[in-house]
């Protein structure tokens, strides 16, 4: 999703690429929410064996230099490939007023029933946990 928003960067429609990068930081911050919430972790029982500094220690500089290979090959095909213009979208691709227009005239019945599943959805998941504290 992160490459999706990067694209849209590059058709210079940056609304679009901030709401791509927003709703999906939202879903993933949800979806850890009800992981953590469904694991029930009570902290019996941990096991030492990963508390140990020099694992961590190891674990680190393990990602440390996978990150630093994963950055320096990315440069690399950057500073390596011969990128040519690419066409221009239309001057009003990707503008808040363009998505408004759209998204109410061409798509507003798929925009409402999104709306309401995620409204009987909030619902749902109030009448699910309020029974769970009763």
């Amino acid at each position: 999703m992160l490459g999706l928003a990067g694209v849209f960067v590059l058709l210079q429609a940056h609304f679009i690429a901030i709401l791509q990068i927003i709703i999906y930081a939202g879903a993933i911050m949800v979806l850890f929410m009800f992981v953590i919430m469904l694991l029930n972790l009570k902290g019996k029982g941990e096991d030492e064996k990963w508390r140990s500094r020099d694992k961590n220690l190891l674990l680190t500089v393990l990602s440390g230099l996978l990150a630093t290979g994963v950055l320096y090959k990315i440069i690399d095909i950057i500073n390596a490939g011969d990128f040519n213009s690419p066409a221009l979208p239309p001057e009003t691709f990707g503008t808040v007023r363009e998505v408004g227009t759209i998204l109410f005239t061409e798509f507003v019945l798929p925009f409402e029933v999104a709306s309401i599943l995620l409204l009987v959805a909030m619902i749902g998941a109030v009448v699910l946990a309020k029974s769970k504290v009763d």
